[in-house]
């Protein structure tokens, strides 16, 4: 398979977008993110896509972002989210501003701002029967990024986003389902048939219905996601410069509680 961190093919209509670090469990760093966005760039500049999936290769859809990427940046991990967060939120929005819906199937882990992100900004999610979806990022001493902050009280309310985001529990496939993150569960071994069965039902379906469709709904929540971005961006950095944020990377590398100490 191709070493590059995404792949992207677009046949008959149909875009599959992938997610390709499999060893690193589809970890965010700067390059894969330049890479999904270059992809989302060439899905919006193709004359008759008519949907789009995106799905990660190997155990995990996406674990969010890379902390060993990210510890490894030390102090001068600020200017490193500066840029990561620049390139996610313009996937995020690449992803709900696509006049094609977005179709994103998920298997193990959904976490943190990457993975539980692209799910929250996909138009339709079918997950395997044993996934798992975690925000993570108060965990870790930071504040949720890609756009969760302004999609997730849309998709479960607000009460509901605040106990997910401040308490981070693990949801099971079919508790997202139930919350509304998800749309629909499946046994492990049928997610690709099934999410891909679904592209293809939207790709069969009128074109600029279904984009206008979904033009109106995400329109329909409020105040738009860009609005909400700039501050979430400046949040996510300020917070990765504290001791917190760095003994929070480290807990995660050495598989232990993070001892926070406020600063």
């Amino acid at each position: 398979m191709s070493r590059e961190p995404v792949l992207l093919s677009i046949d008959d209509g149909l875009a599959h977008i992938r997610l390709n670090r499999p060893d690193a469990a589809n970890g965010m760093n700067v390059e894969l993110l330049r890479a999904l966005c270059d992809a989302l760039m060439q899905c919006h500049g193709t004359h008759g896509l008519r949907a789009a999936l995106l799905t990660g290769e190997g155990r995990n859809f996406c674990a969010g972002g890379d902390v060993r990427a990210f510890a490894a940046e030390g102090e001068k991990l600020p200017d490193y989210i500066r840029v990561a967060t620049a390139y996610l939120q313009n996937a995020v929005v690449a992803l709900i501003r696509l006049q094609a819906p977005v179709v994103v199937a998920v298997q193990g882990f959904a976490a943190g701002g990457g993975g539980f992100g692209l799910v929250c900004a996909a138009d339709l999610v079918v997950a395997a029967q044993s996934a798992k979806f975690l925000p993570g990022a108060t965990r870790v001493g930071m504040s949720p990024d890609a756009g969760v902050s302004v999609t997730l009280p849309r998709l479960v309310g607000l009460r509901k986003a605040m106990e997910i985001v401040l308490t981070n529990p693990t949801l099971t496939a079919a508790e997202a389902r139930d919350l509304g993150i998800v749309n629909r569960v499946v046994p492990d071994e049928e997610l690709l048939g099934a999410a891909m069965s679904l592209a293809r039902e939207l790709a069969a379906g009128a074109p600029q219905a279904l984009a206008q469709t979904k033009r109106l709904l995400w329109s329909s929540i409020g105040s738009s996601v860009e609005a909400g971005l700039p501050e979430e961006a400046r949040t996510v950095a300020e917070l990765s410069g504290t001791a917190d944020a760095r003994e929070g990377l480290a807990a995660v590398i050495q598989r232990r509680t993070p001892r926070f100490i406020g600063r």
